[in-house]
């Protein structure tokens, strides 16, 4: 039965509709993702040397993100996210702001993505070749609210339970709202996926992915083996997809192979450029160039990634490049 045409005669629906990356892995083979967000807002000009990183525009300049939103899904991205990774209630809170009013923010963040996507697809131009696309909200580690680069250590001096405490809000604020699944994004520990997991368990009609920040190829930036934090979502029904990102692209080969062995779920990657990131100056390194970036990507949708888009250095102009490659 078709979830969506027959939900008033479901009293207790046995959970979530369809995974919604699956139609487009059904239709054409893979789903594009859209790419950085902060870093290509700081390439048209923006600040963000700030702890709230990106969600200092969302605070500023919210129409920045909404244009930006609309120029990944111009260039053929199928999926945006929304500018929440760095948007959490401390951050806000710390910032001067009320719970309510951080809460609205988030909302505020999803409604931004969702009218790009809306906006986009009344032109009926952009309906040729394309699926109508999806809004993916955003949820950054704990390290990312600490900005200082944590996000690429997993070292928290944080229990598990202040762990659930600092997600929780956020997490419910972003699944009551209009995206089409949320995305955990860059977890670098075994015990932050708990958590997340924990989370996701609480909210069954929603799906979500995960995707993991790891430092070399097979474990996750705090050590912990990509292959347990897979197998312990190999076992939740609504796990849409898992995931690498903002991970050197060097690895990212290795790490498929390895999330592979131990899921069938889909796999999706977007790593960064390549840059070194250094989370006490706030600056970029250099890496490898783009072509190259593209060159690697081909050789992740050959290896099962059915997911494929970039993070930090990835902007727009590079994701159209994707699309063109990967689906002509």
């Amino acid at each position: 039965m078709d979830y969506h045409h027959h939900k008033q005669d479901q009293i207790t629906p046995a959970g979530p509709p369809e995974n919604p990356l699956t139609g487009f892995v059904r239709r054409q083979g893979l789903i594009v993702l859209d790419g950085g967000l902060a870093t290509a807002l700081e390439a048209l000009g923006h600040d963000l040397n700030d702890p709230l990183w990106s969600a200092k525009v969302l605070l500023e300049e919210p129409s920045a993100i909404g244009d930006l939103h609309q120029s990944y899904l111009n260039a053929g991205a199928d999926c945006i996210t929304t500018a929440t990774y760095q948007a959490s209630l401390p951050g806000f809170i710390d910032r001067g702001m009320s719970e309510g009013q951080g809460c609205e923010l988030m909302r505020l963040a999803v409604r931004l993505a969702a009218e790009a996507r809306n906006r986009f697809w009344a032109e009926q131009q952009n309906r040729t070749g394309r699926l109508f696309p999806l809004v993916a909200a955003g949820i950054g580690p704990y390290g990312a609210y600490l900005a200082d680069g944590s996000e690429y250590r997993g070292d928290y001096d944080i229990s598990d339970s202040e762990l659930y405490d600092f997600h929780r809000p956020r997490w419910l604020v972003l699944a009551a709202g209009e995206a089409d699944l949320l995305a955990c994004e860059t977890i670098p520990s075994g015990h932050e996926t708990a958590v997340l997991l924990q989370l996701l368990a609480e909210t069954p009609d929603r799906w979500a992915w995960l995707s993991f920040s790891c430092r070399d190829a097979a474990h996750l930036c705090d050590g912990t083996p990509l292959r347990d934090v897979v197998q312990a979502c190999h076992a939740v029904p609504n796990i849409a997809a898992v995931g690498i990102n903002c991970t050197a692209p060097g690895l990212v080969t290795a790490l498929i192979t390895e999330a592979r062995s131990a899921t069938d779920k889909m796999i999706i990657v977007y790593p960064n450029l390549g840059e070194r990131y250094d989370g006490v100056t706030k600056m970029w390194g250099k890496g490898p160039s783009t072509d190259h970036w593209l060159d690697s990507a081909g050789e992740w949708a050959r290896n099962g990634a059915v997911g494929v888009g970039g993070c930090c250095r990835i902007g727009p102009r590079v994701i159209g490049e994707l699309r063109q490659r990967l689906l002509g």
